[in-house]
């Protein structure tokens, strides 16, 4: 009778953790939906003028009048924010001031390149962060001092600085890459170092520790035993257990990723969302800022709720903890 019960009950309790984070995400993005409306509603700068060619602009009152109708900014706030969430249920961010086209399809036009720079960065700061935590890490003091520091220095680094001197040194000083960032893979390295390396050194902080305490585990202590080498038990066995708050780390770090991309795709004169973005700010085109804003909350709320399911393929204890 109890083996027929128990899984009865697993079935409710998923659904019901399921929809928590459903509920979780939806209100995230309808928070960021709602300050970034309120927020351009309380800008000075008037969206008719922004329509009708920009600040320079001298429209007629007949043809501001028309502007508002056709937008709908003649009705009530409540009423505008109303139409503004019943166009995001449906999919539809509203359409640009300056370049009259959906701001979906200016988003899909553009997200390729930075969805490629986020992805090559968060792998390339991975890669940079457990190299420096496996050759480092529990090792003797002066090599451990050596890693830990290095991770400070990277994890301080601001990325607008880190990129201008990485464009002055490799590329006008030993032109070893383009200036350009929006060629070939060459052109991919510098953007992505500029994003990789602070981040590489937040990851190698909140998983040293861990890897450090996994190394004096029961089971790292037996594999030794058995004849495994220390190089073994620590890619092994103790990376594993380390990488878990560096996965957390991660959901933000994504989302993150996509913000800093604004300064690197402008350092860089890369295409891309944060290129899109300067521009709509300096333009005044209010569509794009809050299409790429929420698009921005999106990829972070889903990076953090796919990295939560992801915890049980890593860690198998945590899966059984949560039947």
């Amino acid at each position: 009778m109890t083996d027929v019960a128990v899984p009865a009950r697993r079935t409710p309790i998923r659904v019901r953790r399921l929809a928590g984070r459903v509920v979780g995400v939806v209100g995230v993005l309808w928070g960021a939906a709602t300050l970034t409306f309120f927020a351009q509603k309380l800008m000075r700068t008037d969206p008719v003028l922004a329509i009708l060619g920009g600040a320079g602009a001298k429209p007629s009152p007949e043809q501001i009048a028309a502007v508002r109708v056709q937008y709908g900014l003649d009705q009530p706030v409540l009423v505008q924010y109303l139409h503004y969430l019943g166009g995001l249920v449906r999919g539809d961010l509203g359409t640009s001031y300056s370049r009259k086209q959906p701001v979906t399809d200016m988003i899909v036009q553009q997200i390729g390149p930075t969805l490629t720079l986020t992805a090559v960065s968060l792998a390339a700061s991975w890669v940079i962060a457990v190299t420096v935590t496996l050759l480092t890490a529990h090792r003797s003091r002066p090599v451990a001092a050596i890693g830990s520091a290095l991770e400070t220095f990277l994890a301080a680094l601001p990325q607008y600085w880190l990129g201008i001197v990485l464009l002055v040194i490799f590329a006008f000083q030993l032109h070893w890459l383009p200036v350009v960032g929006d060629g070939g893979v060459d052109a991919l390295v510098l953007p992505a170092l500029t994003l990789a390396l602070p981040l590489a050194g937040f990851l190698g902080q909140v998983t040293r520790d861990e890897f450090s305490s996994a190394l004096e585990q029961p089971f790292a202590v037996s594999a030794r035993a058995r004849g495994m080498s220390d190089w073994g038990v620590r890619w092994r066995h103790a990376l594993r257990h380390a990488v878990l708050p560096g996965l957390t780390l991660s959901g933000w770090a994504l989302g993150s990723l996509f913000s800093t991309a604004v300064i690197v795709e402008t350092i860089f004169v890369r295409p891309g969302l944060g290129r899109m973005l300067v521009d709509a700010v300096i333009a005044h085109d209010m569509p794009v800022v809050m299409g790429v804003t929420l698009f921005v909350a999106a990829v972070y709320v889903i990076a953090n709720a796919a990295v939560n399911a992801a915890f049980g393929r890593i860690d198998p204890r945590l899966r059984k903890a949560g039947r």
